[in-house]
């Protein structure tokens, strides 16, 4: 389910959780709506509003971390594959059957990891010969004085390193929400917004301004979802800097 679809989702329930608070005072005798009673669901209101904020605030840190950290390595990616052009330009003209073939295969690169990053979890990392023939074309060249053979073996470990950060992006491809998690929140939501609405008469200005405040709550969600998966949805990143990392030869 997509970040915008769940959000709609907890927002329904929360005017739900409003509307059941204003059934139920319709329903419930007088005497269950005393002044003490009130008084002792607001303060247990409090507490789990008290609870789901904080919950909310680290939940908002680690999505905004998981998002800094893998844009950080799509940015490591794109200086790594730069520098390591670089490299086999320095080398010599040897080199430049394997500069084509690393802008040969980078729009395909790019491609395939937004789309896993869009299907994260449905199945086993895929091994594709393209980069493994860049880095044994590297391995391949025969370095004639010592410049080229530092320039190479830079360019093996740049390589290397590319790989690395590739297979990064895969393992962190999990969902930063377990559901479970997802679902008390949602509950405490609903309850929150049922006793908003349970000590208070009902009326068109209270439920305009209580759905106003669902609407504000189902966006946080919104946000939070959104940002923990940087490669799809409103947020995600950009994959245009990455592809067009190497201009043509």
């Amino acid at each position: 389910m997509s970040p915008l679809t769940l959000s709609c989702v907890i927002f329904a329930l929360s005017l739900g959780g409003i509307a059941a608070g204003f059934l139920f005072r319709m329903v419930l005798p007088e005497h269950h709506l005393s002044k003490e009673t009130g008084d002792l669901v607001r303060l247990g209101a409090g507490l789990t509003a008290t609870i789901a904020a904080l919950v909310l605030g680290l939940l908002t840190a680690s999505a905004k971390s998981t998002f800094d950290t893998q844009s950080a390595q799509v940015k490591q990616m794109t200086v790594d594959i730069i520098l390591l052009d670089n490299l086999l330009a320095q080398y010599g003209p040897e080199a430049r059957p394997i500069r084509s073939q690393i802008r040969a295969v980078i729009g395909p690169f790019v491609d395939r990891i937004w789309r896993e990053k869009e299907n994260a979890g449905s199945g086993p990392f895929e091994i594709k010969g393209d980069a493994e023939k860049v880095y044994l074309g590297i391995l391949a060249l025969s370095p004639g004085n010592g410049l080229q053979r530092a320039l190479q073996t830079r360019a093996a470990q740049l390589s290397n390193d590319i790989v690395r950060t590739r297979l990064l992006l895969f393992v962190e491809s999990g969902k930063l929400i377990p559901r479970p998690f997802l679902a008390i929140m949602i509950f405490w939501l609903v309850i929150l917004f049922a006793t908003f609405s349970l000590f208070s008469k009902f009326n068109v200005t209270g439920f305009v301004f209580l759905s106003i405040f669902a609407l504000s709550a189902s966006c946080a969600m919104f946000l939070i979802l959104d940002l923990s998966e940087p490669f799809t949805g409103f947020m995600s990143m950009p994959s245009g800097p990455l592809r067009n990392a190497l201009a043509p030869l």
